[in-house]
């Protein structure tokens, strides 16, 4: 594949909040410098795991402006910038270009949804409107909409879709979806559960919620995936599993967010109508990272 956007591991980021539940740009400071020095290959801010369905326009500006100067080219940046309303997602597409950004990561339409031929039209508009590369985002599970490998096929035709975040759960749909496009158009695992057999299969990496707050083996197994040595690596990523597996206890990013704050990171309040880990579920939270030794 050339020239690719990242190998390996890209964190989908949280973003921390203070008490009144504006942006704690001073921890999001913090965290990105966590992940620069501990082998995140990559920043994905303002996706789902940012929260960005509950930052305003200004706070999603800020948010990519502040994370684009601190990483400052070290590692690339890519900000979620889609939309349901087409003409919203190229204005943020651009507005994200002019702030430096390495890619954009348009989710599917969601709520008035549409059909294939409205998603190549939708994703290609953005492309034709933002020389930049953009990274697909299927996520059928929260947006009622999936991206139908054949439609992966007409999309990678353009120059500037380049890649996608693929979370629709169903490994024979990325083996079509392979197989249809060419080698230049690349596949990330959406789901931490998936890193390994979407990688056997030709992935490049993970956009990944388990890396948050264990970076390193995100970026271990992912390393030894792409070097070809699947026996370490599915060694590893078994081994992680139950621990990656809890981040799924409530909806994304309640797990992540409140593991985020049980190890220190200070991350803060979520913002509503995310909300608090119910009791059962904070203390299977709490005894799976005691249990990998992470508090």
């Amino acid at each position: 594949m050339s020239n690719p956007i990242f190998t390996g591991s890209g964190v989908a980021l949280v973003t921390p909040m203070n008490a009144d539940g504006s942006v704690n740009f001073k921890v999001l400071g913090e965290l990105l410098d966590f992940h620069m020095e501990n082998k995140t290959d990559a920043i994905v801010v303002c996706g789902t795991t940012g929260e960005s369905a509950c930052l305003s326009h200004k706070e999603h500006c800020e948010v990519i402006e502040y994370t684009v100067k601190r990483v400052d080219h070290k590692i690339p940046v890519i900000a979620g910038t889609g939309s349901n309303d087409t003409n919203y997602a190229i204005e943020l597409s651009k507005e994200a270009k002019t702030m430096g950004v390495d890619a954009i990561l348009s989710v599917t339409p969601y709520y008035n949804k549409t059909s294939q031929a409205g998603l190549i039209k939708h994703f290609t508009a953005i492309a034709d409107a933002v020389d930049i590369p953009m990274i697909l985002y299927n996520v059928p599970a929260r947006t009622g909409l999936n991206i139908l490998p054949a439609t992966y096929a007409e999309l990678s035709k353009h120059p500037n879709i380049v890649a996608t975040k693929e979370a629709n759960g169903n490994i024979s749909s990325v083996a079509e979806t392979r197989s249809l496009c060419d080698d230049d158009f690349a596949i990330y695992s959406g789901n931490d559960d998936q890193i390994i057999p979407i990688m056997a299969l030709g992935g490049i990496g993970v956009i990944s919620v388990y890396a948050n707050f264990c970076p390193r083996n995100c970026h271990n197994i992912t390393t030894l995936a792409l070097h070809g040595n699947y026996k370490e690596a599915t060694a590893q990523f078994l081994h992680s599993l139950e621990l990656i597996n809890s981040m799924s206890l409530d909806v994304n990013p309640i797990p992540v967010k409140t593991a985020m704050n049980l190890l220190g990171y200070e991350c803060g309040p979520l913002r509503l109508p995310l909300t608090e880990l119910s009791e059962s579920n904070l203390a299977k939270l709490t005894d799976c990272l005691k249990k990998y030794q992470l508090m």
